[in-house]
This record gives structure tokens, C-alpha cells and sequence, in this order.
């Protein structure tokens, strides 16, 4: 008789070919044709026939003896358990594994994303210093200029070019009107640099506010009325393309008209700058606006100098 291990790895009910509910007369049965057809004198040819043979004979004797049959049905029944249990824990491993495959995807995928989100926003921070380094050197230059008129006693005093007392809380500003398609980004030709080109040869320029929600609007902020005056009087802008200038505040008061006879025949500076060519002032102007950059390049490199 074959060992317990051997028997125990065999399927026995399998091997006759019926149910483990089988009676003892149908496991009979079930033996007698299996044995019939595989008998090792009917099958000379077959080196298997007298195995299979010794294993119909192993599965009738355990089956048909009750107490045989009854240990083995336990043992058969902890095995299958036993199967279905691992069966379970692979599927559930298999579950587990794929989960954290899921999951490692999942996180290089994030990871992936956070980086390309955190070049993203070094990006932006690399262009707002550039960008903030331009409007801050801006900025600076503009408050030492306000330092220099303060020193000068240019603020809150008579403004001798126009005749009017000077508020330090309000600057003459300018606004800019030309045609442009909704849909134009270049804002028919007007961009910042065009207008500061157009309008800095008047005089100093604080601002220039191009609108961003309406196309062809603009305000211009001088530093005095007087260029302000200059350029509303003069500027006609791009050719095809003129430039409507309507004040927007700081307007100096109106010159009277009435003069006196000491006047007629003895011409005053201001009027005598009013006849003034608008080609000289214009080139004053340029010679003022040249001399402006030489000093703002100059210390600016005074700047870095001292940076360095």
C-alpha cells in the first residue's frame, strides 16, 4: 500500500471518476470499469497501465473501508480549505500588489507634476526679480528725482512757466484717445515705449498708464504743467493714427489776454518763451531727455559699484 503522503496527494474520487457522495456500491462499480480498461494484461503497450492500476486498487480500499474513508474525507476537506485559503491570500496579494503599483504610479505621476509645477513657479519668481529689478531701478529713479525737486524748492511753490501755485498732491495729467480694434494686442502701434518716445521730449514723464481693459486709452503723468501744456498743444502722434489729448487734471490757468502798454513794448520772459520756435523746444527738449539717460546710466553703474 502506498504511503500516506502518496495517497494523500492523489485525489481519490477524482481518480474513479465519481462524486465524494458516492456510496460504497457505486465506488464498487466506478472500480471494476476503470479497472477493466486500464488492467496492465489489456494494456501491454502502456508502461502506466500497472501504476494507474495500483492507484484504482489504493483508492477502492480507503474508500470502502469507513473509518479509512472518513479520515481521509477530514484530510481532503483541510486541504481544500486550506487551497481556498491560499487562494484568497494570493487574490488578495495580487489585489495588494496592484494597489501599490496603482499607487507608486500614482505618486511618480504627482511627483512629476510637482516638479512641473515648482519649475512653473521658479519661473514666474525668475521673472518677476527681472521684471521688479526694472520697475524697482524706475521707481528709484523717480523718487530721487522727487528728492531733488524738494532740495530745489520745486514743490509747493510758484510755478514761474505757468503762472500757477503748484500742489504737491496733484501732478497735470494727460488723456490719450486713439482708434483700435478690440481684438489688438499691439494697441495700434501705441505701446509704452511708443508714448514714452512721443511724450518725453516735453519734459519729464512720471507715468504712462496704457488700459488694459479698453483698447486706445492711455494717461500720461508729467512732472510739471508746463510740459504737460507743451504736449497737449503739440502731439499730434502716430501718423494714419492720431492721438485725441484731452487734459485729465493739473491744467494750468489760462494767460490773460489783456496786456498792458508796458507789456506791448517791453516783451516779458514768458512771452518771449511763448514765441519761442516749437522745433527749438523740441530739440531742447531731446537735449534734456539725452542728458536725463547719461546721468540715470551713471548712477545706476554707481549703484552696482557699491553692490559690488
Amino acid at each position: 500500500m502506498s504511503s500516506t503522503k502518496e495517497i494523500l496527494q492523489m485525489d481519490l474520487y477524482a481518480l474513479l471518476g465519481v462524486e465524494s457522495t458516492a456510496t460504497e456500491k457505486q465506488i464498487k462499480k466506478a472500480y471494476r470499469q476503470r479497472a477493466l480498461s486500464c488492467h496492465p494484461d489489456k494494456n501491454p503497450d502502456n508502461p502506466k497501465a500497472a501504476d494507474l492500476f495500483h492507484q484504482l486498487s489504493q483508492a477502492l480500499e480507503v474508500l470502502t473501508d469507513a473509518a479509512a474513508k472518513a479520515a481521509y474525507d477530514k484530510v481532503r476537506a483541510a486541504k481544500k480549505q486550506a487551497e481556498e485559503r491560499n487562494r484568497k491570500l494570493d487574490d488578495k496579494r495580487k489585489k495588494i500588489k496592484l494597489d501599490l503599483e496603482t499607487r507608486e504610479k500614482w505618486a511618480e505621476t504627482q511627483k512629476s507634476e510637482d516638479v512641473k509645477i515648482t519649475r512653473t513657479l521658479e519661473e514666474e519668481i525668475a521673472r518677476l526679480r527681472e521684471e521688479g529689478s526694472r520697475e524697482l531701478q524706475e521707481q528709484q529713479r523717480l523718487v530721487r528725482e522727487q528728492i531733488e525737486r524738494e532740495k530745489d524748492g520745486r514743490l509747493n511753490s510758484f510755478d514761474e512757466h505757468t503762472g500757477a501755485q503748484g500742489n504737491g498732491d496733484v501732478t497735470p495729467k494727460l488723456k490719450l484717445k486713439w482708434k483700435c480694434k478690440k481684438d489688438d494686442a499691439s494697441d495700434a502701434g501705441y505701446s509704452h515705449e511708443c508714448l514714452q518716445n512721443l511724450f518725453q521730449k516735453y519734459g519729464d514723464v512720471l507715468n504712462i498708464l496704457i488700459s488694459s481693459k479698453k483698447r486706445g486709452s492711455a494717461v500720461v503723468e508729467f512732472v510739471s504743467a508746463k510740459a504737460a501744456d507743451l504736449a497737449f498743444k503739440n502731439e499730434r502722434g502716430l501718423m494714419g493714427n492720431p492721438l485725441k489729448i484731452t487734459w485729465l487734471e493739473g491744467q494750468p490757468a489760462q494767460a490773460s489776454h489783456v496786456q498792458t502798454a508796458a507789456s506791448i513794448f517791453t516783451p516779458s520772459q514768458s512771452s518771449l518763451r511763448s514765441e519761442r520756435d516749437y522745433e527749438s523746444v523740441v530739440l531742447m527738449r531731446l537735449r534734456q531727455a539725452e542728458e536725463r539717460k547719461k546721468l540715470i546710466e551713471q548712477m545706476k553703474r554707481e549703484e552696482e559699484e557699491e553692490m559690488a
